[in-house]
């Protein structure tokens, strides 16, 4: 029996602890078994039980106090991270071996562990070994997003872990609910971009024509190869979540020995479920 791994990754302050929490609640309502794993050795708190905690392993904190090191909190957590994946045992023996398990992992937020460092393919890699069917979980806060070249950027981060890790990835726009009713309105657009349309709305700022034929080369990749799109995450709204969660499990093919359905938007209406959401912010 295959066992299931959401890697939820993120910029730091995109909602990532809040996301786990949210999802557990969620599906213990629907009377679904998840786990957590907490993956930031720099974590503080958070409110859910962990079935592992890096920091049991090491912490930022300590490696940052050891003299020998030296390492300020950038270079801590990625020696924190190296030292991981040197005893990816650990995690094995905490984890267990229980057919069909769920689990969240609740990762760093430092970008540079999904563009040029090897330490989330490792894991992605190990993982896969002991047969676990991982979907990446891209988490970007909205709030950020509602200015079209901050959009390009947090684009760009999402496509940068979804080439290195090289498997099923779902990007997600937090704190929907922290958004104002003409900020969701506005937001809209980014969900599934034209990218071309994005950059003529914002084609007066570019002043220089090297970094405009750049801007339109990136929005370029995005838009004709249709690699990246968002959901929107909406924590005091069930049916958001659900729809994520649905998107994910898809990814993975989570109880594909039960009546599966594929999620509620399809290619043919993959706006509509959207569309249901925005206007009910509206009519609130």
């Amino acid at each position: 029996m295959p066992r299931y791994a959401q890697l939820v990754m993120g910029p730091a302050g995109s909602g990532k602890s809040t996301y786990c929490s949210t999802m557990v609640q969620h599906c213990e309502e629907l009377n679904r078994s998840v786990q957590v794993v907490n993956l930031d050795p720099a974590a503080e708190h958070f409110d859910y039980d962990v079935m592992a905690d890096i920091r049991e392993l090491i912490e930022v904190d300590d490696v940052m106090e050891d003299d020998s090191l030296r390492f300020g909190p950038n270079g801590g957590l990625v020696f924190c991270m190296e030292y991981f994946a040197s005893n990816f045992d650990w995690l094995e023996g905490c984890l267990g071996h229980v057919e069909d398990d769920y689990i969240l992992f609740d990762c760093p937020g430092q970008i540079e562990l999904y563009t040029h460092l090897p330490v989330m393919r490792q894991l992605v890699e190990q993982l896969q070994q002991w047969e676990f069917r991982v979907c990446g979980v891209f988490l970007v806060d909205s709030q950020f997003m509602v200015e079209s070249f901050k959009f390009i950027s947090g684009a760009m981060a999402a496509l940068s872990a979804m080439i290195s890790l090289e498997i099923p990835q779902v990007n997600v726009m937090t704190k929907m609910d922290l958004l104002s009713k003409k900020a969701k309105a506005e937001i809209e657009k980014y969900l599934d971009p034209d990218m071309y349309s994005t950059l003529e709305d914002s084609t007066d700022l570019l002043k220089s024509k090297r970094f405009k034929k750049l801007t339109q080369a990136i929005c370029g990749l995005i838009d004709d190869y249709s690699m990246v799109r968002f959901l929107p995450f909406d924590r005091s709204d069930e049916e958001s979540i659900n729809i994520v969660l649905q998107h994910i499990d898809f990814s993975i093919q989570y109880g594909e020995d039960l009546e599966f359905k594929e999620p509620k938007e399809n290619e043919e209406d993959k706006s509509s479920a959207f569309d249901e959401y925005f206007q009910d912010q509206v009519d609130e």
